[in-house]
This record gives structure tokens, C-alpha cells and sequence, in this order.
């Protein structure tokens, strides 16, 4: 079992960054790959960036990638989601996820409560 907990979301502004972090509990964070997604309200849940257990490994949508970075801290059991050049359209409620396999699918076996982005124009 892992428990995930997300922190670092809030309101910002177009243009502006924010840093989000997942906690895992447990010893075992490091056999696990992590993703983020995220959902808009009347939207279904989207991926947004996955990194491989070892972060060696990373994928992004299309729509974030040069401006989303996906990382990990597996002495701290955490996984980051360092948001550049923020748009209006990236606001969602953002959610970390964990799983044996390291995929881009909204199947992932463990999830987190989810943290509010919100991006003013």
C-alpha cells in the first residue's frame, strides 16, 4: 500500500511557476513509477508527466513539455512537478500517482487527494 500526498498548489498568475511535491509513505517508494494529471472542471483526468523509478526516464504530454519537469527524490520518497510559464488552460486539480509500471494511462494503481492550480489571466 502507498499513501501520496501532494502539496505546492495554489493561485498564480499567466507567465508564472509554481512547484508541486508528492510525499509517499512507505520504504518501498523507489520500485514505483510516478505520474502526475491532472483535471479541469467538466474535463476528464489527463496525464501530464510520468518519470521511471530510477528518474531516468521521463515522458510528457504535448502540452507541457518544455515548460512542466518531472523529478524525483528517492531518499526523500518524493516527486516534484516544477511548472514554468503558466497558462491559463493548465489550471486543474493536479494529482500524483504511483504505480509498478512506468506508463502515460490513467491506470495507476495509487493516488493522491489532489491539489488546486490556478492560473489568472
Amino acid at each position: 500500500q502507498v499513501q501520496l500526498v501532494e502539496s505546492g498548489g495554489g493561485l498564480v498568475q499567466a507567465g508564472g511557476s509554481l512547484r508541486l511535491s508528492c510525499v509517499a509513505s512507505g520504504r518501498t517508494f523507489s520500485r514505483y513509477a510516478m505520474g502526475w494529471f491532472r483535471q479541469a472542471p467538466g474535463k476528464e483526468r489527463e496525464f501530464v508527466a510520468a518519470i521511471a523509478r530510477s528518474g531516468g526516464s521521463t515522458y510528457y504530454a504535448e502540452s507541457v513539455k518544455g515548460r512542466f519537469t518531472i523529478s524525483r527524490d528517492n531518499g526523500k520518497n518524493t516527486v516534484y512537478l516544477q511548472m514554468n510559464s503558466l497558462k491559463p488552460e493548465d489550471t486543474a486539480v493536479y494529482y500524483c500517482a504511483a504505480d509498478l509500471l512506468y506508463s502515460s494511462t490513467t491506470k495507476y494503481d495509487y493516488w493522491g487527494q489532489g491539489t488546486q492550480v490556478t492560473v489568472s489571466s
